[in-house]
């Protein structure tokens, strides 16, 4: 006869106390991998599916909490919390992930918590260990599931000549505020000023971003900023196309390796099509949750490169 399981007994001082000692051996793990970014783990499946995977088995199997998804859930949200101050440039990374982070736990610890109570099927679970195994490698030893090399693109159709257009490509640009509501609630460095001017192959533009900041005492916020230089140009009466060569970047390499922008108009409609190609590597993986996000955010930024011209190019024709 089938007796039926025992109830989780009500978390207690001891629970307590080791839920304690769990949070804060993940927490020193987490310092020491940022200090030392050791084998570049810290930008690898290992690092998002893996401690997340982790932190689930050692709440359900050691602490015995009343809910183990429950206590799985609140615990990575406090180790997120925590981690979030020492990941300066990751923390645009953190929080995209945050879903994929709580979406992990919460999966391993429900399987866990159905085998440890005998649950009808619970032996099923068993089938997602190697997949989530496997998963969990990408990005260790040069591993990836999808391409690291992608584009951005954007474009806008602008009430200008195309001379007026090659004008506000050829000088500085007034930035503005992000318009997009993702680019907006994520913390990416945002374009505040350039320097440099002309569309000659060897012209140069300096983009300032807003400085780097994080919540350590006495940090100091540090310039952040992105040099492009121009390898190809042909402008003409009807259109162009110019490409920049990334030189130096401070203000995305914490989150990918940009690699080159280029700039195509052309007569169209009565006014200029203005297109922006940006080029980029992904550095993160999973590549099947960071590449997509990587390039919904990349297009997003080329269509404002694409609004942020056609504002100067207007302004100018008027």
């Amino acid at each position: 006869m089938e007796t039926s399981p025992e109830p989780e007994r009500p978390v207690g001082p001891r629970e307590r106390w080791l839920l304690a000692a769990i949070v804060g051996l993940v927490f020193a793990g987490l310092v020491v991998l940022r200090i030392t970014s050791w084998g570049g783990l810290d930008q690898t499946a290992l690092f998002y599916l893996g401690l997340p995977a982790t932190i689930a088995l050692l709440i359900v199997f050691t602490a015995r909490p009343r809910t183990g998804v429950g206590a799985a859930m609140a615990v990575t949200a406090l180790v997120l919390a925590m981690a979030g101050p020492l990941l300066a440039e990751g923390m645009v990374c953190l929080l995209l992930a945050a879903p994929l982070i709580f979406g992990v736990v919460a999966l391993v610890a429900a399987l866990c918590s159905a085998i440890a109570r005998g649950a009808s099927g619970s032996r099923h679970a068993l089938l997602f260990v190697p997949v989530l195994f496997v998963l969990t490698l990408e990005g260790v030893g040069g591993t990836t599931i999808l391409p690291r090399q992608d584009q951005g693109t954007g474009e806008r159709v602008i009430d200008a000549p195309p001379s007026q257009v090659a004008a506000a490509l050829a000088a500085p640009p007034e930035y503005g505020a992000f318009e997009a509501l993702f680019l907006r609630a994520v913390p990416f460095p945002e374009p505040v000023r350039a320097t440099g001017e002309g569309l000659d192959v060897g012209d140069t533009r300096v983009v300032h971003f807003t400085p780097r900041t994080t919540l350590a005492i006495g940090d100091e916020p540090t310039p952040r900023r992105m040099e492009l230089v121009v390898v190809e140009s042909n402008v003409g009466p009807d259109g162009g196309r110019v490409v920049f060569d990334v030189v130096e970047d401070t203000a995305f390499s914490g989150w990918m390796d940009m690699r080159r922008a280029e700039a195509a108009w052309s007569a169209a409609d009565g006014g200029t099509r203005l297109g922006w190609a940006i080029d980029y590597e992904r550095t993160y993986e999973p590549s099947w949750y960071f590449g997509p996000l990587q390039a919904y955010a990349t297009d997003l930024a080329a269509e404002y490169l694409a609004a942020t011209f056609e504002t100067t190019a207007t302004e100018e024709a008027r």
